[in-house]
Order: structure tokens, then C-alpha cells, then sequence
């Protein structure tokens, strides 16, 4: 990660690396599109070479950052589903095991995650909210 935002930095102002969660792209750069900006503490801490030491408690809050801001990205907030909802939703039944429940997320996910071709991020964000309410 380190080098992808010191490679972002060295393709402006001709090209821009969008670096994302699971989503890493070369696009052409546009200045009303694009900025850099020091309010991202993903590419701050990346940057900053004294956090590869980072202790337990920053690698923790770090993740969790990542995962609010990766939940608000794909629309997962508050769940709005019940349980029978949430195994209707993998087409499991209320016997369903949690391997099994697993194992259907894991297909759906892949199935419909929005940065692989035929994705689609409404199917995935219903998905998400189904395997948050079902995951041990």
C-alpha cells in the first residue's frame, strides 16, 4: 500500500491511481474528480513509514476505520432484516448450519461483489446486510 500511494503521487499530474478497498485502478487524471487529500488516514498511515511498527491497538482502530468507511461505500448501515429474512435471502432455511450459511455467502459475495464483471452493488449491499446479521 505503501507504494501504491507513493506511485499515485509520482503519476500526477498525468495519470491517477485510484487506490480503494479491493478496487485499485490507472485512470486518466481529472483534477475536478481526483485530489489528493491529507483527510485520508488509510494513505496517511501508509505514507508515515514509523506505523509499520504499529502496536495491536492502532492496527485494531485502523481496521475498524476501514471497515466504517468500506460499510458506508456499498450502502451497509443499519440492519433493516430479520433473521428469516436474512436465510431467505441465501435460500437457506432456518436449519441452516453456520458453514452452510457460510458457504452461501461466500458464493453470493463473489457472485455479485460490484468490482467483478456482472456485479452489482444493490444485490451485494443486501447480501452484506444478510451475512452481518447471520455471522457468528
Amino acid at each position: 500500500m505503501n507504494a501504491l500511494y507513493q506511485l499515485q503521487a509520482i503519476l500526477l499530474p498525468e495519470k491517477w491511481l485510484q487506490v480503494e478497498a479491493m478496487n485499485i485502478l490507472l485512470m486518466p487524471y481529472n483534477p475536478a474528480q481526483h485530489n489528493v487529500t491529507n483527510e485520508d488516514p488509510l494513505r496517511d498511515y501508509y505514507l508515515d513509514w514509523s506505523h509499520y511498527e504499529a502496536d495491536s491497538r492502532e492496527v485494531k482502530r485502523l481496521l475498524e476505520d476501514f471497515w466504517t468507511r468500506y460499510k458506508q461505500h456499498v450502502g451497509v448501515g443499519e440492519v433493516t432484516m430479520s433473521q428469516k429474512q436474512a436465510l431467505a435471502c441465501f435460500e437457506l432455511d432456518e436449519s441452516a448450519t453456520q458453514k452452510e450459511i457460510r458457504h452461501a455467502w461466500r458464493r453470493l459475495a463473489l457472485k455479485w461483489h460490484p468490482d467483478r464483471s456482472g456485479g452489482d452493488t444493490e444485490k451485494f449491499r443486501i447480501y452484506c446486510e444478510a451475512w452481518s446479521l447471520l455471522k457468528e
